[in-house]
């Protein structure tokens, strides 16, 4: 399976949206501060995430959210409370 994922950052309350095919290693890797552009964002929350059977249909979905703006705002509507809290 491959995981397309949206971390909100507890200390400046943004988001980050990626996609891996092991979502708990990628989400210790985010908190430990190996990634790169999240290691000032520490600590991270995993606030949504969609399961894919294809890595392209994954990587597919990551680039939509990243660069489509409606297709993110929707999707940010869809999860409110999750973001808020």
């Amino acid at each position: 399976m491959f995981y397309v994922y949206i971390l909100k950052s507890q200390k400046e309350g943004s988001i980050y949206i990626g996609f891996t095919a092991d979502l708990n290693r990628r989400l210790k890797e985010h908190n430990s501060g190996e990634t790169k552009s999240t290691s000032y964002r520490t600590p991270l929350d995993l606030v949504y995430y969609e399961a894919y059977r294809s890595h392209l249909d994954a990587e597919k979905r990551e680039k939509m959210l990243k660069t489509w703006g409606r297709t993110l705002g929707g999707l940010k509507r869809r999860i409110k409370s999750s973001l808020e809290s």
